[in-house]
This record gives C-alpha cells, structure tokens and sequence, in this order.
C-alpha cells in the first residue's frame, strides 16, 4: 500500500515521449492548472518544445533521453528513468503516450502511485508482430497503473475490448477558450503566406502515417475537379514530409512547424483531420472553438468531439478519399452551412471541452489517490466568449 502524502506541496512528475503536438499541450496545459494550485510540477522529457515551454510557466523540467519509439535503447531509458525518479522523489507519477508509458511502468512498478495516459492506444498504431506485442503489454502493464486515463469513452472502449483490464478514468481533452475563438477569415489570410481569395482548407497535425494526410491528398484531386479554386495547407511537419511532398498535386501548400497554430484556424473555411486512429484529437476542439467546421474520420474521439447535429454532415469512414472529397466538397459549396456547423461547434466546445474542467478532474482523480494534494477550484468563471 503506498504511503499516505505529508506534504502538501508534494512533486508530482509528469514523463512524456513525445514532446511536440497534442500530447505536449496536454501536459503543458495540466501543469499551467497545477502550478496554479500549488503543486510542484516537474516534467521529465526529451528536450525540445515540451522542455521550453515547460520552463517558461514555471514547471521544472528534468531531461530524459528517449527515443520515440521502442528499441534497444530502452533498457539504458528505464534505468534513467528509475534514477530520475529517486532524485525527484515524487507523490506520484503521471505518464503520458505508449514510450512514456511502457518506460515509466517499467521504472516503477507500482511502487509509487502512477497514472497512465495513452494518448490512443499503441497497438493501434501497428500492426502484425509488433502489434501484437503491444497489445500484450498493455494487458500485462495495466496492473502498475492505479488509473488509466483515456481522454474519450470510446477510447476507453477500445482498450476494454481488447482485453486491457485495468482502473478507468475518461477525462476528455479541453482547449483554451479564452485563446481560440472566432475572428474574420480576411484578416486572419492577411498576416499569412501565399494565401488567395478561393476557399481554403486546412489541416493541422504532425506529417505521420497516424494523421492521414496521404488520404487527405489524395481526396484534393476530386475537390479540385469541382472546385479549382479550392487550397489546401497542411500545418505541421514530421517524418513524412518528403512522401507527402511527392504525393501533393496542385495547390496544396506545406506551411511546415508553426509557432502559433491560430491564425490557420481563423484563415480556413474547413478544417480537415483525416485519421487513422486517435483517442481525441485537439486539432478538431481548436477549430471548432474558432466556430470553424471540421471534418473528421470517425475514429475513437472524433464523435465525442461533435455536438450530436455534425455527426452526419462531419464524419466520413477512415481510409476513404472519395467520402472525404464528397463530405469537403459539399461544405466549400455551402457557406451558410459552414456559419451554421461552425457556430453550433463553438456552442459545444464551450460547454464540454474547456481545458478548466479537464484540469480539474485530472486534479479530483489525483485527490482519490493521494488524499492531500491540493487542488483546482471547482467554481470555474462562466465565459465570456460567444
């Protein structure tokens, strides 16, 4: 049984691999509500965006040498782990994404109290052996985890239908809403590159086999039939930008790594997330939140993510170009329906995914564990934004 908290400034230790995209701003987002509680935050990482954003609200930031993926390297990850753990000397220990997860359960063992967040699933990720493999270990590793956290129902779902037996805890991803919302497409397209007057889709997400931006591009060419006016900007890099780069036709713009994610959001008439797996995509909440549509695959999260009106207007089966370009099609030649799905989004977003609230119920789940950790407010001031 692990020991009761006498100190009410305890550490909690947050370890994440990877360290850009969705689930660093989660972590970040979870240490801003922290800090502002009065906990001690300290984030173990890689480096990178993560570490200096991290150290710029505050958070103190151990470094932790991991690749993304496993391989050979992860023995000499484990130990590092372990020996960083014992220097920080944390209440408890939250792991976010399969390379975190599989190390810090490795390193811990149970014996201090530790959360795990996968962020999806791993083994949805891969297939055959390797697939297999990571399903079990994710069957076997749910014992040294007192909460898995999954950040959508269905989520959740897919990890108690394959069998993963473990202590659930379903916290949906929240944004920021006081940083993203509406402003006039013009002059948002303003301050941006090589942007025209024709209607612009966008996708924001990390150029890897996950995101589904390779069926994105190949939806572009039956958008462009109809509309050749129509751009598309993918927002974001990764390791597959040079294959995506030899798939783009016309029309199609890569604006790479951005520092600030808004203004595409504010530019675009449709935003796109073709996925092939998620557990909750933010890229869909930002938009929205921005009273932008979106279109989306319908994998784990994506549905939660819409009020119950946009399922049919704004889902498509993974995997599929030619609903996609239909579903995107039909959107860029109706733009009353546009006003209406991204206001109805909007209305959603700001009753169900407010990145307070989420704050606030990772910090009731840490209080079930550890008893005297303290707190965020659950009084949350009512918003002010339309």
């Amino acid at each position: 049984m692990h020991q009761p908290v006498s100190d009410a400034r305890e550490r909690v230790l947050h370890v994440s691999q990877p360290v850009d995209g969705g689930v660093a701003r989660v972590v970040l987002d979870l240490a801003r509500a922290q800090l502002a509680a009065g906990v001690r935050v300290v984030i173990a990482c890689p480096g990178g965006r993560l570490a200096t954003e991290a150290q710029e609200i505050g958070a103190e930031v151990r470094l932790w040498r991991a690749t993304r993926s496993p391989g050979p390297a992860l023995p000499g990850e484990v130990r590092r782990l372990a020996r960083l753990v014992g220097e920080v000397r944390p209440a408890l220990v939250h792991a976010h994404s399969a390379k975190a997860g599989l190390a810090g359960r490795l390193a811990l063992r149970g014996r201090i109290p530790t959360v795990f967040q996968p962020h999806a699933w791993s083994f949805e990720a891969v297939g055959g052996l390797t697939g297999a493999l990571a399903l079990r270990w994710e069957r076997f590793a749910a014992r040294w985890a007192e909460r898995v956290v999954c950040v959508s129902e269905a989520e959740r779902e897919t990890g108690v239908r394959a069998d993963v037996r473990a202590s659930y805890a379903v916290v949906p991803n929240g944004i920021d809403l006081g940083r993203f919302s509406p402003a006039p497409a013009p002059a948002a397209r303003a301050g941006l590159p090589g942007l025209g007057a024709g209607p612009l889709v966008v996708c924001v997400g990390r150029l890897c086999p996950q995101k589904g931006q390779d069926v994105l591009l190949a939806a572009w060419e039956r958008v462009l039939t109809v509309l050749p006016e129509a751009r598309l900007v993918l927002v974001g890099d990764g390791p597959d930008r040079e294959t995506l780069g030899r798939l783009a036709g016309p029309r199609v713009q890569f604006a790479g790594e951005v520092a600030d994610v808004l203004p595409w959001y504010r530019a675009a008439d449709l935003v796109v997330l073709p996925s092939r797996w998620e557990g909750m995509a933010l890229a869909p909440l930002e938009a929205l939140a921005c009273a932008r549509p979106v279109v989306l695959s319908d994998v784990d999260g994506a549905r939660e993510s819409l009020p119950p009106a946009l399922a049919g207007r704004c889902l498509v089966p993974p995997e599929d170009p030619d609903a996609l370009a239909a579903a995107v099609t039909g959107l860029l030649c109706d733009a009353p329906l546009r006003a209406d799905l991204g206001a109805q989004g909007r209305r959603h977003v700001l009753t169900t995914h407010d990145v307070r609230l989420t704050g606030e119920r990772i910090a009731d789940l840490y209080r079930d564990l550890l008893g005297t950790l303290p707190y965020v407010s659950t009084e949350r001031r009512e918003s002010t934004h339309p």
